[in-house]
């Protein structure tokens, strides 16, 4: 996923209606936050408003970098310039890898698709339904993994107090930020988040600010 705060998109993009009372009380508790967050002035999260669009954005950029995933990205969007089950469907494995995609994420995509058209996910029930019931529908599918299906809840549904763990991003900003870089477990990283409740993915989303080279604390 790329977690840039402006990113080109075919969807409409949304602003978390929480995020200014987050920043306020999460500079007031943490110090590290009280020095980074006014780094960012007005940048925030924006979520996209499209479950199926999400979640292939997402399936593309697994294991590469941003700035290939936005490559990609626009690649796919010459072949699906929708980005809906039906058109997916319709373009079939041939067009999706002479798009560029591989086998496993043109299979991938496909096998998504496949789940809205049939019926097989609760997209409508996703906003009442808890995080880790909305994860456990999600990693059903194939190639939605728990850090994907971490990124939907954050970048679709704007849940605001999202953890991923095994997110290289974020182990890499508490690294940096509260360890002098150095390795950090995963019980490291549930004590600093501890501070971060009912807030951690404002918090999540400015370590991945901070890996940014021009802004630094260091």
């Amino acid at each position: 996923m790329n977690k840039n705060s402006h990113v080109r998109s075919n969807v409409e993009l949304h602003v978390p209606e929480y995020w200014e009372s987050a920043k306020i009380e999460l500079m007031k508790r943490d110090r590290i936050l009280r020095k980074l967050i006014p780094q960012f002035g007005d940048l925030y999260l924006l979520g996209r408003d499209d479950p199926f669009t999400t979640l292939t954005r997402s399936i593309i950029a697994q294991q590469i970098s941003g700035t290939s995933a936005n490559v990609l990205w626009e690649k796919y969007l010459t072949v699906c310039p929708k980005s809906n089950p039906a058109e997916v469907i319709s373009a079939g494995k041939e067009r999706l890898l002479d798009a560029g995609l591989s086998k496993r994420k043109t299979d991938y995509i496909l096998d998504l698709a496949g789940h809205f058209k049939d019926g097989r996910v609760h997209v409508d029930n996703w906003v009442d339904m808890s995080d880790e019931a909305v994860i456990s529908e999600l990693i059903q599918i194939r190639g939605i993994s728990r850090w994907t299906a971490e990124m939907f809840l954050i970048f679709n549904l704007l849940r605001p107090n999202i953890l991923p763990l095994d997110d290289v991003g974020l182990v890499s900003g508490i690294s940096k930020n509260y360890f002098s870089c150095e390795p950090v477990s995963r019980i490291d990283i549930r004590e600093v988040a501890a501070n971060w409740e009912p807030w951690r993915t404002v918090a999540t989303w400015y370590m991945w600010r901070s890996l940014d080279e021009k802004n630094s604390l260091t």
